[in-house]
C-alpha cells in the first residue's frame, strides 16, 4: 500500500517545519537596495533538503532548480520540457522520450540519456514511490541513443505523463553533483536558477546562464524564511519583499489579503483555484450510513455565505468535487441555496424526529466534527459556521480541534464522524484525490477517506483510472455522479489562489500549480 500524500506532507511541513525568525538586518544576505535586479519572495519555512529524490525539501524552491521531462500546462495540457517530444504505444505500456539536445546542468555536465536514466534509477520502481502509478507499474527502462530513452510498464498507467510533470522525485540532478556512490551532495539541476546558499534563514539563488530556455528577467532571487503571516504582511508593507503568496510558499489568508489590498503600492491578484474544501463523512458510523443524514447536512450549508463571509469573497461556492481548472472535473452543478426546511423533511422521512436534537430509535443525531488548523487553515471559523447551520435542523454537532499529528492518527483510523478535507489540486487531480479519498483498497497512511463503498464505488473508480483518453471524461463523470446521487460528500468551496506584489513587479504570472514558485513571466520594473 502507498503511504504518501503530497498536499498533506507540504501543509505539515509549513506548519511544523523548523523555521527561523524573519531577518532583515543590515547584515542579512537578503537585505537589498532597490533596482538591484533581485526579486525577494518569502516562504513560511526553510527549503531544507533539496535532494530531488526525497520529499523533505520545499517543492516551490526545488521547482526553480530542477526541470521535469514534461511540464503541466494550463488546463492540464502536457507540454515539452527536458523531453521535446514523446510517444506512447497503443497499449499504454511503452513510453519513448526524445530529449532536448544541447541541455547542460548548471555545473556544465550534459543532460543526456545516461543522466536521465541515472536519475530515474534512484526512484522509479521502488516501493517508497509506489504512490505514483508510473513507479508502481514500472518494468524496465532503456537507452535508445544519446538523446532518447524508453520506459516500459507492466500495466497501463494513464496518469503517468501527468505524474512526470510533478516535482519530487521526478526532477533531474546533475550526476557530477553526487558522491562516488551516486548519492546526492548538492542541488544542481538544469533549471532557471542556481543555489548560492540555503539554510534556516532562507535561500539565495542566481540566474542560470546555461539555462536552455528563456532566462529570468532578473539575475538574483532571495527567499527569506518568515514563518508568521503577520510578519510577512508587515514586510510587504515596509517594502522589504516584492511578492508573496501561494499555498505552499507563504499562504495569504483572506483577511491578510484585505489588509494588503488597502496598503499603497501593493496589488493583490487572484486566480481560480485547483482544489476544494469538502465536508467528509466517516462511512463506518451507523448514523452516517443513512444517506438522509448526509443529504440533510448538505442542505443545511449556506455555501454562498461561507464563501462571502468566512473566505471574504476569496472562494467560489460549489457542490462539485473539482473546480473547472482541473481536467475531467465533470459537469458543473448549480449551487443550491440553503434549505433548512428541506433538511428537516429529509430527516423526518428517515425517522429522525423530535424537538432540539433529533433522535431515531433512541439514538441522538449527535456528530463530532474533527478539525485541524494545520491541515486545513481557517477550519476553526468554518467549523463553527457548519456547527451552527447543522444544529438548526436538529443535529447536535460538537467540534474537536486537534494538531496535525493527531489528525493523521484519528482520520485514517476512523476516529471521527465528520472532518474537513482539501483535494490535492493540480497536477494531482482528478486521479489523485479520487484514489486517496475514495478507493477502499488504497491507503495513503495520512489523510484517511472522505467516503468509501467497495461494492458500488470502487468499480467506477478503477474504470476511470484505467480509461483511455476517449472514455476518460465519461468515466470520471460516472464517479462524480455516484458521489452526488448518494450524498456521499459535501463540497463547500473552491478557494482562490492569492498572491500579492509591489510596484517593483511590473508583470506577474501565476504558475500553473500551487506547488511551484511564480517564476516564468515575472518582470521587474
Amino acid at each position: 500500500m502507498a503511504s504518501f500524500n503530497r498536499r498533506d506532507f507540504l501543509l505539515h511541513a509549513l506548519a511544523a517545519g523548523t523555521v527561523a525568525p524573519a531577518i532583515f538586518s543590515s547584515t542579512s544576505v537578503f537585505a537589498q537596495s532597490a533596482g538591484t535586479g533581485t526579486l525577494r519572495v518569502p516562504t513560511a519555512r526553510e527549503a531544507n533538503d533539496l535532494n530531488p529524490w526525497k520529499y523533505s525539501g520545499l517543492w516551490v524552491v526545488s521547482s526553480l532548480i530542477y526541470d521535469p521531462l514534461v511540464s503541466y500546462g494550463p488546463g492540464g495540457k502536457i507540454v515539452p520540457a527536458l523531453a521535446e517530444s514523446w510517444t506512447v504505444s497503443d497499449d499504454g505500456l511503452d513510453y519513448v522520450f526524445n530529449l532536448r539536445k544541447g541541455v547542460v546542468f548548471s555545473d556544465g555536465a550534459p543532460f543526456d540519456a545516461d543522466a536521465a536514466l541515472w536519475n530515474l534509477k534512484h526512484w522509479i520502481g521502488q516501493s517508497d514511490h509506489s504512490w505514483l502509478s508510473v513507479s508502481a507499474n514500472f518494468e524496465a527502462m532503456r537507452k535508445i541513443d544519446d538523446t532518447t530513452i524508453g520506459i516500459k510498464l507492466k500495466a497501463a498507467a494513464p496518469p503517468a505523463l501527468i505524474e512526470l510533470t510533478t516535482i519530487n522525485p521526478m526532477r533531474f540532478l546533475s550526476p557530477a553533483s553526487a558522491d562516488a556512490a551516486g548519492n546526492y551532495v548538492k542541488p544542481v539541476g538544469t533549471g532557471r536558477w542556481v543555489v548560492v546558499n540555503s539554510n534556516a534563514n532562507g535561500s539565495e539563488l542566481v540566474r542560470n546562464d546555461k539555462y536552455w530556455g528563456d532566462k529570468p528577467d532578473h539575475d538574483r532571487l532571495s527567499i527569506p524564511v518568515i514563518p508568521e503571516g503577520r510578519s510577512r504582511v508587515a514586510a510587504m508593507r515596509a517594502g522589504e519583499l516584492d511578492m508573496m503568496g501561494g499555498s505552499f510558499a507563504a499562504k495569504i489568508s483572506p483577511q491578510e489579503a484585505e489588509t494588503l489590498k488597502a496598503a499603497p503600492g501593493i496589488t493583490v491578484v487572484t486566480d481560480m483555484g485547483t482544489d476544494t474544501i469538502v465536508l467528509g463523512f466517516n462511512p463506518t458510523r451507523e448514523i452516517l450510513k443513512d444517506p438522509a443524514v448526509r443529504e440533510a447536512a448538505g442542505l443545511c450549508l449556506d455555501r454562498a455565505a461561507i464563501a462571502k463571509v468566512v473566505m471574504a469573497g476569496y472562494a467560489d461556492p460549489t457542490v462539485n468535487l473539482f473546480p473547472p481548472s482541473v481536467p475531467y472535473a465533470g459537469r458543473r452543478e448549480p449551487v443550491p441555496g440553503r434549505n433548512v426546511e428541506a433538511a428537516k423533511q429529509a430527516l423526518e422521512a428517515a425517522g429522525w424526529t423530535g424537538d432540539g436534537t433529533r433522535q431515531k430509535n433512541g439514538v441522538p443525531l449527535a456528530l463530532e466534527l474533527v478539525i485541524s488548523e494545520d491541515a486545513v487553515p481557517g477550519s476553526r471559523a468554518l467549523s463553527e459556521v457548519i456547527q451552527s447551520q447543522l444544529n438548526e435542523a436538529g443535529f447536535q454537532v460538537s467540534i474537536r480541534q486537534v494538531d496535525h499529528v493527531t489528525r493523521h492518527d484519528d482520520i485514517p483510523n476512523m476516529k471521527y464522524d465528520m472532518s474537513l478535507f482539501i483535494t490535492n489540486g493540480a497536477p494531482y487531480d482528478p486521479h489523485g484525490s479520487i484514489t486517496i479519498f475514495f478507493l477502499s483498497t488504497f491507503t495513503s497512511g495520512t489523510d484517511g477517506k472522505m467516503f468509501v463503498d467497495a461494492k458500488n464505488l470502487d468499480p467506477l473508480i478503477l474504470k476511470a483510472l484505467a480509461a483511455d483518453e476517449a472514455d476518460r471524461a465519461a468515466a470520471y463523470q460516472a464517479v462524480l455522479d455516484w458521489l452526488r446521487d448518494n450524498h456521499a460528500i459535501c463540497p463547500i468551496y473552491h478557494a482562490k489562489r492569492i498572491w500579492a506584489h509591489t510596484e517593483r513587479v511590473a508583470t506577474f504570472v501565476f504558475p500553473t500549480t500551487e506547488y511551484e514558485m511564480p517564476d516564468k513571466g515575472i518582470v521587474l520594473a
